[in-house]
């Protein structure tokens, strides 16, 4: 018999300014690690104004870590240290590997109406791959699977597999999958994960309860507990919901859908070290890696 995922805890985004002056919304970062192992940092940059993104993120340095970008509207220019350049168009994902060192910039480029939405997550690598060589992976729209349940939710399968579709993005140190999921109103979605990996959701839009089928929260609005109950798990946009262990994700609906990330992946549970854009496992590693990069000495692998 499955175990389902409870709610663990319940993070807001907050806003905050990167980069050059990009105006985002972080889900988590810095302080909820280790608790969102093997995930270090979700940033959520939407906005229609361009005076909030066009600055966007000059060229800086990753080591020890991949870093997920998926546009959901709008675009972005990059380029790095590997000769890589191009255009992340809406509903495209790059995953890059840093590895053991990259040098990239990141330049958002507004699309209709000036309208700017996408996603960063950054993964860590274990010690053992930190310093793998470094390698992108530019994955289109058209080549990310998706589906449509009987009961009408669909689901873009980025990475992993769901009903025999497999995401484009695979063999990645962590185990992860990422979906981006849609639940109809007054209905319910159920999903089988990992017992033991680290499950989360963060609301893209509207609104859904995180933990119970329908049934039982028809029940629990006939008792005394009702309010609550539905204040600690009806969960609004620009929420994260991190889950407590489990085999099974359940989410409901009533009179809206709600379109959220599911993401998980196999936790690391090592030390991490971490300063700017560079996470390593001791200080003593931080400190070689920001002398290399003064020294010029920081890319390890580039292509010819």
């Amino acid at each position: 018999m499955s175990t389902l995922r409870r709610i663990k805890k319940v993070l807001k985004s907050k806003a905050t300014v990167e980069g050059a002056g990009v105006h985002l919304k972080r889900a988590f970062g810095y302080d909820q690690v280790p608790e969102l192992d093997p995930f270090l940092l979700l940033d959520d940059f939407h906005s229609d104004n361009p005076d909030e993104y066009s600055m966007g993120f000059p060229w800086h340095p990753h080591r020890g870590i991949e870093t997920i970008t998926y546009m959901l509207a709008g675009e972005v220019e990059h380029g790095d240290s590997m000769k890589n350049s191009g255009m992340i168009h809406s509903g495209d994902v790059q995953w890059m590997t840093a590895g053991s060192g990259i040098i990239h910039q990141e330049m958002p480029k507004g699309g209709q109406g000036g309208l700017m939405w996408g996603m960063q997550l950054w993964a860590n690598l274990p010690a053992a791959h930190k310093m793998m060589p470094p390698r992108y992976r530019d994955v289109q729209a058209r080549d990310i699977p998706e589906i449509t349940l009987e009961n009408g939710t669909r689901i873009k399968i980025i990475c992993g597999n769901v009903g025999g579709s497999q995401g484009p993005v695979q063999d990645i140190v962590i185990d992860p999958e990422y979906l981006d999921i849609t639940v109809q109103p007054d209905s319910e979605f159920r999903h089988a994960v990992h017992k033991g990996y680290t499950v989360f959701a963060y609301l893209l839009e509207g609104s859904g309860y995180f933990e119970q089928g329908r049934d039982s929260y028809a029940y629990e609005k006939e008792g005394a507990n009702y309010f609550d109950f539905e204040r600690e798990c009806l969960i609004q946009n620009e929420s994260l919901v991190l889950f407590d262990d489990g085999d099974e994700v359940c989410v409901a609906t009533e009179n809206m859908p709600v379109r959220f990330l599911l993401i998980s992946g196999k936790p690391i549970g090592e030390p991490v070290a971490w300063h700017g854009p560079i996470v390593m496992n001791t200080q003593d590693e931080l400190k070689v890696a920001f002398e290399e990069y003064r020294d010029g000495r920081f890319i390890k692998n580039q292509n010819p």
